[in-house]
């Protein structure tokens, strides 16, 4: 079977996801097509790297001939025309590019004249029946936003507004304009308050046209990176006001003022490790004052948080030090389960006679003595200049005391070594030291949990899933005898 790519040239892209070129490849892995025919190079592709990596390896790995009538290319027979490919595919690539940048100086010039080139308006506006690149007002959710603003300026805040549009109905602006959700969460076709915030704070409203918010990486790529307020493309008066200008100023101050009970953020063990059983994102952590006054987090579902009246989620209420001890315990309870402690003796008593080996109390002493001796000279140098007069009385007192109240600390360390020398702790004993304190200190530290667990749930009945990054931590988990409030994935 011959699979023909005769497309009309409007239709051809850069990019390899088109429709029709996704459908050969699956003819080709099916086996179904032998032979690919194009006009030219450039209907295969205009990328230089994919168009090189199909034509030099993937058609040839699955036994398809490729034929470009045009450039007289036949990977079937051995031609010279075939030599030149790889330059031809890049001069291809480089029209492209030029095509991108003539598109983008163009979209760029018709924002800064203030005409709309967008997909779609911003809710409460539409396009313009007759006019080209013009938005008019939407009649019909109009009324919305104008409240939005006016519960704003009544000092309602944006969680508040989110929440009583939710419990209305009021259709959101993705599902007023039947925009596809890629990935529907919990709160699909619910408003947020992030979307109530960015609406207060889109000068669209007061008749400014506001573009060029977003940028492509490059042409080959479909990323979009959010671009900074500055570089914003602004042009006022475009179009008829949903709302005044005062009070577009004053609910905007109102919500600025509002932004720093928001920038506080909390470091706890299980960051980014915790979440809702239930809906399946992070829990939140909020901070609260208890009878005595001291701050005490608690976790609460993130989901349950933002759409309160929705009834989405639950709240999940629970102290963050209550579940951090519970993980932290059943985390030491696995580790000393799976681990024998007596097992890591010999591995213990070995470091512990290796570090008297190298660095022992003889050595330590030795170096005591010499910052001992090495402080008594200095003294002896102060006293000299003090009484040939190199030296002030204030300025001698200073540093005498000081150096003598060092070289007393020093000395009292000697002291404490030689008893230590005398009646040294055998290596045994400082080995099952060693051991306990690991296994007692299991959990705590914040690096070591990430690598021994993957996640951790809480469910809406306080109970904790522990999903552990291998097998024989989640088997030990298992076989080892757990407190209530533990499960394990």
């Amino acid at each position: 079977m011959i699979f023909q790519c005769f497309q009309k040239y409007r239709y051809l892209t850069s990019a390899f996801d088109r429709p029709a070129f996704q459908r050969m490849i699956t003819d080709i892995e099916e086996k179904k097509v032998n032979m690919v025919i194009t006009k030219d190079l450039s209907r295969l592709g205009r990328d230089y790297i994919l168009t090189g990596h199909y034509m030099e390896r993937y058609f040839p790995e699955h036994r398809v001939r490729y034929i470009s009538l045009l450039d007289g290319i036949d990977t079937g027979v051995d031609s010279t025309a075939n030599d030149i490919t790889p330059f031809r595919a890049i001069m291809n690539d480089m029209y492209a590019k030029d095509i991108s940048k003539k598109i983008k100086s163009v979209k760029r010039d018709k924002q800064r004249k203030g005409q709309f080139i967008g997909g779609k308006p911003v809710y409460g506006y539409k396009m313009h029946p007759t006019e080209k690149n013009k938005i008019v007002i939407d009649e019909e959710v109009a009324p919305v936003v104008r409240r939005i603003f006016a519960l704003a300026l009544s000092g309602m805040s944006c969680r508040n507004i989110a929440a009583l549009l939710n419990q209305e109905g009021v259709p959101t602006p993705a599902t007023y304009a039947n925009l596809p959700v890629a990935r529907p969460g919990p709160y699909t076709g619910l408003w947020s308050s992030e979307r109530i915030s960015d609406m207060l704070q889109n000068e669209t409203y007061i008749g400014n046209m506001v573009q060029g918010r977003s940028v492509k990486i490059s042409y080959k790529s479909k990323k979009c990176l959010k671009q900074d307020p500055a570089n914003w493309v602004v042009v006022e008066g475009t179009h008829e006001p949903l709302v005044d200008v005062e009070t577009f100023r004053k609910v905007r101050m109102l919500v600025n003022s509002r932004r720093h009970t928001r920038s506080r953020t909390y470091d706890f063990l299980l960051k980014g490790l915790i979440f809702c059983h239930e809906c399946g994102y992070p829990l939140a952590v909020l901070n609260r004052k208890n009878a005595r006054g001291e701050d005490v987090l608690y976790f609460v579902c993130r989901t349950y948080q933002r759409f309160t009246k929705a009834g989405v989620c639950t709240c999940h209420s629970i102290k963050e030090k209550t579940v951090t001890d519970a993980v932290v315990a059943k985390v030491r309870e696995v580790c000393q389960a799976y681990l024998n402690p007596d097992e890591l003796l010999p591995v213990a008593r070995e470091a512990v006679e290796n570090a008297g080996k190298q660095s022992g109390l003889e050595m330590e002493l030795q170096m005591l003595q010499s910052k001992i001796d090495s402080l008594t000279a200095n003294l002896d140098r102060v006293y000299t200049d003090r009484l040939s007069g190199l030296l002030p009385e204030s300025d001698f007192q200073r540093i005498f005391s000081r150096i003598k109240l060092e070289r007393e600390q020093l000395e009292e360390k000697r002291q404490e070594l030689e008893l230590r020398q005398k009646s040294p702790v055998r290596s045994e004993d400082r080995a099952r030291e060693l051991v306990q304190r690991f296994v007692e200190t299991a959990g705590e530290s914040r690096e070591l949990l990430v690598s021994l667990i993957e996640w951790v749930e809480l469910t809406e009945d306080k109970k904790v899933i522990i999903k552990f990054r291998f097998a024989q931590l989640d088997e030990a988990s298992q076989n080892s005898q757990g407190v209530a409030p533990f499960e394990t994935a």
